[in-house]
């Protein structure tokens, strides 16, 4: 299956919402009542305060996933500092796993990073987060357990880094 990634329509704000917080909730990473779950359901917002990216299949247009890029300054950053760009909220619909979605969004992040001449990527994941966490490694990330942080308590996040070739 061809894979394309684009930044997400308007149109497609709702749905991109719903996959996310879908996703999120399936997997156990939120529950449905809860505040985070509200603000991943908010393609909207991602969209107007970073960069709302989703994967489609080139042939069908349908949804697959999506991910957030947030470049330095956008307020979605929460762990970048000067010159690194953040991605998160990588979410791929249960149905499109394993068809390289996940590791597509991935990739254009690095490049959009690559493309504003960031020197780093970073993200936050949860623990469990494992197969997001192999994609990550495959793709050259490593764990900056030096920078793992709680947004909550009860909550933990790991790290990860890329460094951009300049």
């Amino acid at each position: 299956m061809d894979i394309l990634i684009r930044p997400a329509l308007a149109a497609e704000f709702d749905a991109v919402g719903r996959l996310t917080a879908d996703s999120f909730i399936t997997d156990g990473h939120v529950r449905p009542d809860d505040a985070y779950a509200a603000r991943l359901r908010d393609g909207r917002d991602r969209a107007e305060a970073a960069e709302l990216l989703v994967a489609v299949d080139a042939e069908s247009g349908e949804l697959l996933g999506s991910v957030t890029f947030a470049a330095p300054g956008s307020r979605y950053a929460n762990l970048a500092q000067e010159r690194e760009g953040e991605f998160r909220m990588l979410a791929v619909s249960p149905g499109a796993r394993g068809r390289g979605a996940g590791e597509a969004l991935v990739r254009a992040c690095t490049a959009r990073g690559r493309e504003l001449g960031l020197v780093r990527m970073v993200l936050s994941t949860e623990p469990t987060m494992v197969h997001a966490h192999r994609i990550y490694e495959r793709l050259g990330f490593r764990r900056t357990p030096d920078r793992d942080w709680s947004p909550v308590p009860g909550i933990e996040l790991l790290t990860y880094a890329l460094e951009l070739a300049p």
